[in-house]
């Protein structure tokens, strides 16, 4: 699903600024951006945000950070982050610069650029796999940061199926761009020296291995905990090369992206050739190589718009070109509460309107007293149960079976049919009437043993779908879930992992909220006795302390 007014609200939300003094919170301001916006996002960031903005072009040069890069250190303009799937925008730079001085061509399949290469991925044209139009399916290597030579990644691609006939229909790839970059690195004699000496001009590297990120980095998040991948994975990184290995500082994304549309990153006959190669999707929005291009009919300006983050990094980015103003702006995180994109889906509708920014419901200081007291188990007469356990600042509460899970579930992206389409393909994939499905459960009963009985548990999930489900086995039940992508295949999944586990941030004396930033349609709980009530989208749900 393409999340358009994440990734395009961060860029209305800053063009009004000046500069900010770099500091660790949002009251760090010296010379005011927007005084309205900054006490705004200042907000926000008493909310949970933590990270930078940057803003460049039509007359603006702001930078601004907001929480700390490791619990301790403050975010500053020259703090790094991971941007994720923003680095697809670089791959594809360095692709149209190439194929501009006569290297390639968009036409020439990629067989004929990369020796060994074969299957449907030989077939896929250059094109193709800017747009997502490949077809390409499945992921290659064990993981974003397992090693993975050059010699395997041409393996696994040259291994992957095919969705649909190539230039059909449109299906994201990250391998489609690890073998953008593998073309690159055949055209070049080196992917990351091309990318370091011509397309990486303005500052940035790469989070894992050489040449990185120059500067201090933020530390993630992930479920909670600081995260493991902290940009010292040793290699070779052929798993993320080219869909998701670079890292910057948030002022030098915005201002790479501001050159790189205006030509000077690429040459401008490139740039040309950047906004004409596109997917339409047909609502005003198209893939271009390595961005969503969006027509001014939508939000009542054109806008050209990428984003990334989340896995194990727990980093977010999201840049934004405005060409009308020829203002980019880019925004980063590195915290789960209040992400990058989180943030902008608020933004966006009030500033396209004209109107206030929302602001986040008034949070107040957790009472640690309050919060031991009222943690425990609370069972549903349905059958479903929560787990509540007090943290630092609120609660966490994890979720067990598909009636507590649908209770927690709030999402702006997903209506109800979204949820129970996603979870009627789970059950049919693992069914195992097909053969993708049976690939499935033949991995899985390779690794937990024969699976007697499927049910599903619930579906959480904001930015993804995720389908829980419990899995019995002779030696006992396993939980797992699965994220689809558009065309039904596995997207991402774990086995044998924990229940979906969801933070509440208290607001009152006994009431909680499941978040701050989706206040009109998020969740509310309250605690009243030994009864907890939990009221959200999917209407009221009474659990009784056990």
């Amino acid at each position: 699903m393409r999340r358009v007014a994440t990734i395009i609200a961060a860029g209305l939300l800053a063009a009004g600024c000046t500069s900010v003094e770099e500091g660790p919170g949002p009251h760090a301001a010296q010379e005011a951006c927007d005084p309205e916006l900054l006490s705004a996002l200042g907000k926000w960031a008493d909310a949970g945000f933590s990270g930078a903005v940057a803003i460049t072009g039509g007359g603006a040069d702001c930078r601004a950070a907001f929480g700390t890069a490791d619990g301790t250190a403050p975010n500053t303009d020259d703090t790094v982050f991971a941007i994720g799937s923003v680095s697809k925008g670089f791959t594809a730079a360095a692709i149209l610069d190439l194929a501009q001085d006569g290297a390639l061509a968009l036409d020439d399949p990629a067989g004929a650029l990369l020796p060994g290469l074969t299957g449907p991925a030989a077939d896929a044209t250059v094109e193709q796999l800017l747009v997502h139009t490949s077809g390409l399916e499945g992921d290659h290597g064990d993981g974003d940061h397992r090693p993975l030579d050059r010699d395997r990644a041409v393996a696994d691609l040259s291994a992957l199926g095919s969705a649909f006939e190539p230039g059909t229909d449109f299906l994201y790839s990250n391998a489609g761009y690890t073998l953008l970059a593998l073309i690159v690195d055949e055209a070049t004699g080196s992917y990351r020296d091309y990318m370091a000496e011509e397309i990486l001009t303005l500052g940035g590297g790469f989070w894992d291995g050489e040449p990185a990120a120059p500067g201090p980095r933020a530390m993630g998040e992930v479920d909670g905990a600081p995260a493991v991948e902290n940009g010292q994975f040793a290699g070779p990184h052929w798993a993320l090369e080219g869909n998701g290995d670079l890292a910057m500082t948030a002022g030098q994304l915005a201002d790479w992206t501001k050159a790189l549309f205006e030509g000077e990153v690429i040459d401008p006959a490139a740039v040309e050739a950047l906004e004409a190669t596109r997917f339409d999707y047909g609502d005003g929005t198209a893939e271009i190589p390595g961005w969503v291009s969006v027509g001014a009919e939508v939000f009542g300006v054109p806008l050209v718009t990428a984003s990334g983050g989340g896995g194990d990094t727990g980093h977010n980015a999201v840049a934004t070109w405005l060409p009308d103003q020829g203002v980019s702006i880019a925004v980063t995180s590195n915290s789960e509460r209040i992400n990058a994109g989180q943030l902008a889906e608020l933004v966006v509708p009030a500033v396209a309107a004209g109107e206030p920014l929302p602001e986040p419901e008034p949070r107040i200081e957790a009472d640690p007293a309050e919060l031991q007291a009222l943690a425990g188990e609370y069972a549903l007469a349905t059958g479903g149960s929560y787990t509540v356990t007090a943290a630092e600042d609120g609660l966490e509460v994890a979720a067990e079976g598909a009636d507590a899970v649908a209770a927690m579930f709030a999402s702006p992206d997903f209506a109800p049919e979204d949820v129970a389409a996603h979870e009627a393909a789970v059950l049919a994939l693992l069914d195992g009437e097909t053969e993708i499905g049976r690939e499935e459960l033949a991995a899985i009963e390779a690794e937990i043993g024969a699976v007697e009985a499927v049910e599903l548990a619930g579906t959480a999930g904001e930015d993804e779908l995720r389908t829980y489900l419990e899995l019995a086995t002779a030696a006992g039940t396993v939980l797992a879930w699965y994220a689809l992508d558009e065309h039904g295949g596995v997207g991402a999944l774990a086995v044998d992992t924990g229940p979906p586990t969801f933070t509440l941030v208290p607001t009152a004396a006994g009431e909680y909220r499941r978040d701050l930033f989706n206040v009109e349609d998020g969740v509310e709980v309250v605690f009243t006795d030994d009864a907890m009530t939990v009221t959200g989208p999917a209407g009221t749900a009474e659990a009784g302390r056990s």
